[in-house]
């Protein structure tokens, strides 16, 4: 049993690096999932380098991203989320509100899963979140670029998801049937300026925890993500070249009954400066039960109940963009 002890303040967010996480060297690898064992416990997040995905790509990214919200925005509106089956697409100014009674985000998104074709049997089930992207007509390089990264995140995904089961001495392969009709939603993000906390506590982004499994953010040098520690205090998550910051969403606290934190952040841009990010929330099957984990359930404490991922993602859906979800 994993002997549970209340979570440190943390000051800072650290740093892991993952390049011992790919040897063929099972100590090397537990070795890394230790850190992350740490880190979840104290502040759910963490930076990791040597993840294997070049610099250059990451950069590129950013200036695609910069590129697209430069548009105009009739042409970013061709591919309105509001004509999506399944959430994906260009999301305008103030749609979303992550952080519950407070004004909608000061940010602008576009957004894309894995391009599902109408026979694919979630689409024909009508499961919330499957289905077919949708692209404006142009800048065609905006589509070229993100499904080569989205799906180069998935793969990374589920790399941290072995990891995250070595850290919570399970086998490695404990979430893999979970893994072949993966949940993956890559959004780019624009943050306008804005130089103080407007009214009704409008920020870049609310106060939220993340929903599901394993959120992968690169963020540009602006910085401004800010997360909340142990002792209610906010402190910065600054941009580091060449790494991604990982936070752990809603649904590891259930599988690790509290063990693991789902930690609260918020964005807000007061550089001066437009701001850009691209999250990446990796998240098993919809139909994936998750279970708690026997060995992280302190004595005589109540395992948490049960949930499949739909039907959590389903519900947050719904609470923050304040509308049915989508068939």
């Amino acid at each position: 049993m994993i002997i549970y002890t209340p979570p440190k303040a943390a000051t800072s967010i650290p740093v892991i690096d993952l390049a011992d996480s790919f040897s063929p060297d099972p100590a090397a690898r537990k070795a890394v999932a230790w850190e992350i064992h740490k880190a979840a416990r104290d502040i759910g997040f963490f930076y990791i380098e040597n993840h294997g995905i070049p610099t250059e790509t990451l950069d590129s990214l950013l200036r695609t991203a910069a590129s697209f919200f430069a548009l105009p925005l009739e042409d970013k509106l061709e591919a309105d989320i509001k004509n999506s089956t399944c959430y994906r697409g260009y999301e305008p100014l103030a749609v979303q509100t992550l952080d519950e009674g407070s004004k909608p985000d000061n940010k602008e998104g576009f957004q894309i899963g894995r391009d599902l074709a109408p026979d694919h049997p979630k689409v024909v089930r009508g499961v919330a979140n499957h289905g077919p992207n949708v692209w404006p007509s142009v800048m065609p390089e905006l589509r070229t670029d993100l499904e080569a990264y989205r799906d180069s995140i998935a793969e990374l995904g589920q790399h941290l998801a072995r990891l995250l089961a070595l850290s919570l001495d399970q086998p490695e392969n404990y979430f893999d049937a979970g893994f072949p009709d993966h949940v993956v939603t890559t959004r780019l993000l624009h943050y306008p300026p804005q130089p103080h906390v407007r009214e009704g506590n409008e920020l870049g982004a609310g106060a939220h925890t993340d929903w599901g499994l394993i959120t992968i953010l690169l963020q540009d040098e602006v910085g401004g993500l800010e997360v909340l520690n142990a002792d209610g205090d906010w402190i910065r998550a600054p941009h580091i070249p060449g790494t991604f910051v990982v936070n752990l969403g809603d649904l590891v606290p259930v599988l690790t009954n509290g063990l693991y934190r789902s930690n609260a952040h918020r964005v807000l841009n007061t550089a001066g400066v437009d701001r850009y990010s691209v999250p990446t929330f990796f998240d098993l099957d919809y139909d994936y039960v998750v279970k708690p984990i026997a060995s992280t359930l302190a004595e005589g404490a109540p395992a948490r109940p049960e949930i499949t991922v739909g039907d959590h993602l389903d519900e947050m859906l719904r609470r923050t963009y304040n509308m049915e979800t989508p068939a």
